[in-house]
């Protein structure tokens, strides 16, 4: 039952039926192909938002307001990530259904396990390091610290979100582009 790369059966009719659209699919689809390419956005402004807070630290440069929207940017990208995973993980995505119906199961098989779990957390753990460093910009009042404590907790956040991506290569791979 529990299979790697699980997909759900296309909506397609059989002879003599009419055509059902199923809208659940649809939706899962639509959902799994935002959230693949959301990634990029997610990816792309945690590397601007710890690139400039690199550069501010050791170029002893002043907190911007260009620095607080690199780093709203990236963790407003993450909520919105989020936003999606969760919806695809509680209602649509038939692998993690599956999953919670079967929960001891589920933890017996890796790449089961990988998509109940390790990736949710991961990404929980990615989330709350990004969330915690912006509000830690926020209380600190020396720009070089601020760029120092936005450069570590931005960076840490990274690591977490990159280590649970399921890249090509890895166990649970998925494609690069949807």
């Amino acid at each position: 039952a529990w299979a790697l790369g699980h997909r759900p059966a296309p909506a397609v009719p059989s002879a003599g039926q009419k055509h059902r659209v199923d809208y659940n699919q649809l939706m899962y689809a639509a959902v799994l192909l935002v959230h693949s390419w959301l990634r990029w956005a997610v990816l792309i402004l945690g590397v601007l938002a710890i690139l400039r807070a690199v550069a501010g630290a050791s170029g002893r440069k002043p907190w911007t307001p260009g620095d607080d929207r690199a780093g709203r940017l990236f963790t407003i990208a993450l909520d919105v990530q989020m936003l999606l995973g969760l919806l695809l993980y509680f209602a649509l995505s038939p692998l993690t259904r599956a999953a919670l119906s079967d929960f001891a199961g589920a933890m017996q098989v890796s790449a089961t396990r990988f998509w109940a779990v390790e990736h949710v957390f991961g990404m929980v753990v990615g989330i709350a390091l990004a969330h915690v460093g912006a509000k830690r910009v926020k209380s600190v009042a020396d720009p070089r610290r601020k760029h120092m404590v936005a450069a570590i907790f931005y960076g840490l956040a990274l690591v977490a979100i990159a280590a649970a991506i399921p890249w090509p290569g890895t166990p649970n791979a998925r494609p690069l582009i949807r």
